[in-house]
């Protein structure tokens, strides 16, 4: 039995877990080294080393520390390392290195990671997972090439930087965004760029296409859309459709919304032009990072509600995205429609979802909400709020952390020792996945053998 239960630990989600946990371990011990601090700083405190080592490893943004300022060039870089593994998954580089070299999963596990990547087959999986790299460098590349022209070409009010310094931060902002990590060099992260269109844009590119999944990519790219016999051409996929649908109306809506809610508020200074292009990328950013070009402390605490709404929902499956993810909601949504018109079957674009899969949205959805409500619960006790609206920034903050989002309401940097120490949990169990960790502490389950008489009870 014991010699079972170890190779448990070592499965797919098993090695996620514990690789997150050696990466925050071994950057926490790089940034407490006294060349990660800035020339004439100390060196960071273990727990603000650990903070900023989880945060980045686990894609998240939440800092307690200024890392432009108080880190030296060897502490960024060490984030950006973390940022750059935790984004594109330990369990993805590892795997990819294992086909690789040639060596072979063992089959439960080749069959665990195909249903997590969503391929019919190893070839399919180790297409996918090159093409996760390949991504990875081409939109990295891009977006940290625009970056650059941006930073060398400033608008009005921003300094001119060399063209090494331009690189770097292009490169930094490039990866921070793809990862979805929401980390700065830019102490106001980046207010200062409501009124560059072409930056602002850029960030947009590289969160969208990031925030959909590399399965989404690898659909996308595999299509052979200049064919016109619809059987060669290629199609695309369920997942893919419900992905774009999700991402794409949540953006509409949330550009809608938050003109309406901000034109007179957090963009009420702002010049047409800007207040739309500020909008939408508040449209783009609250799934997925922790970006923002309104200071959050203008907006309405209408718009603070629905961006924790947005924050919950997350990204797409196998994106570097935390939260429940688009497909979760959508999963849902058109279960609970298929219940209300009597259907037994949850059916979406004309194809019917199997059980099992609407049986795990409903378990994530339902640890999340567990999660964020002992969270909140954990953070008020160890702040003890003396009022509403600090209630309601540690509220914000335990969603930003267990959705991996990163944004805040400056509440990180005033939190006592133990309610950091809270927040370094939640971003570690949201990082992994609340299904992941039941999955990863339970081990595997004998198939159930014993079917008992079913009885009704009264439910509602």
């Amino acid at each position: 039995m014991a010699k079972k239960e170890s190779k448990e630990w070592l499965s797919p989600r098993g090695f996620l877990a514990f690789g997150f946990a050696f990466a925050i371990l071994v950057g926490t011990l790089l940034l407490c080294l006294p060349v990660a601090s800035a020339e004439g700083k100390p060196p960071l405190p273990f727990l603000d080393a650990l903070f900023t080592s989880t945060s980045a490893t686990c894609v998240t943004g939440l800092t307690v520390i200024d890392i432009g300022t108080r880190l030296s060039l060897f502490g960024q870089l060490t984030v950006l390392a973390l940022i750059q593994l935790g984004g594109l998954g330990i369990a993805s580089l590892s795997t990819f290195l294992l086909v690789l070299f040639g060596r072979r999963l063992s089959m439960r596990n080749e069959f665990v990671l195909m249903d997590a990547y969503g391929v019919k087959k190893v070839e399919g999986l180790r297409a996918l997972l090159v093409w996760t790299i390949v991504f990875t460098i081409i939109l990295e590349g891009i977006g940290a090439t625009a970056l650059t022209w941006c930073y060398l070409h400033p608008q009005p009010g921003h300094p001119e930087m060399e063209i090494g310094r331009s690189i770097y931060y292009a490169v930094f902002h490039s990866v921070s965004a793809f990862c979805h990590a929401g980390f700065s060099l830019h102490p106001d992260n980046l207010e200062s760029f409501h009124n560059d269109m072409l930056y602002l844009g850029v960030m947009d590119f590289i969160i969208f296409f990031s925030s959909l999944g590399f399965i989404v990519l690898y659909n996308l790219v595999t299509i052979k859309w200049w064919r016109k016999d619809l059987r060669k051409r290629g199609k695309l996929s369920l997942h893919s459709k419900v992905a774009l649908t999700g991402t794409l109306v949540l953006i509409a809506l949330s550009l809608i919304l938050f003109l309406g809610l901000e034109w007179n508020h957090g963009l009420a200074s702002m010049p047409i032009p800007d207040k739309l292009s500020s909008a939408f990328f508040h449209a783009v950013v609250p799934r997925t990072s922790g970006f923002n070009v309104i200071p959050m402390d203008q907006m309405t605490e209408v718009s603070r509600i629905y961006t924790m709404f947005l924050m919950f929902i997350g990204g797409s499956p196998s994106s570097p995205a935390g939260g429940v993810k688009t497909a979760t909601i959508i999963i849902l949504l058109m279960t609970v429609l298929a219940m209300c018109r009597d259907n037994r079957e949850t059916v979406i674009f004309s194809r019917t979802i199997p059980n099992h899969i609407v049986r795990e949205s409903i378990a994530i959805f339902f640890l999340m909400l567990l999660l964020n409500l002992i969270g909140y619960l954990m953070l008020a006790w160890s702040e003890a709020p003396m009022h509403a609206d600090e209630s309601s920034r540690l509220l914000f903050e335990v969603v930003s952390a267990t959705s991996t989002n990163g944004m805040s309401l400056n509440q990180t940097a005033h939190l006592t020792w133990l309610g950091r120490v809270f927040i370094i949990l939640f971003m570690y169990i949201g990082r992994i996945g609340p299904l992941a960790v039941v999955l990863t502490i339970g081990g595997a389950t004998e198939p159930q053998r014993i079917h008992y008489p079913e009885e009704e009870i009264v439910a509602g």
